[in-house]
């Protein structure tokens, strides 16, 4: 499979969000196709009471089942392989935890 350390970083706070109620479902639209995306962010507290989203993970518009081959499926070897040598987006630093 090709997860990258960085799916696993965002996986992370993902998670720490959702544990923390620091989670929020955005509407935004794609930059290229002014498609509806529902996105999956973090907020992350900044100071003066401000809030910073971090996006983290979109959802899908239609049934993921017509999309996606799970990596245990006999066909996912017959599938191309993709370049997933690209710079992968950073994850917001963590908050120290007392």
């Amino acid at each position: 499979m090709s997860l990258l350390s960085s799916h696993c970083a965002n996986f992370d706070t993902l998670r720490q969000a959702a544990f923390n109620n620091d989670l929020a479902l955005m509407d935004c639209r794609h930059r290229d196709t002014g498609e509806p995306i529902a996105v999956l962010s973090a907020a992350n507290r900044l100071p003066r009471g401000e809030i910073g989203f971090v996006p983290l993970a979109m959802l899908f518009n239609d049934n993921p089942y017509e999309f996606l081959v799970p990596p245990t499926a006999p066909e996912t070897d017959a599938l191309p392989a993709t370049d997933m040598n690209h710079d992968p987006p950073t994850s917001p630093p963590r908050e120290a935890t007392s």
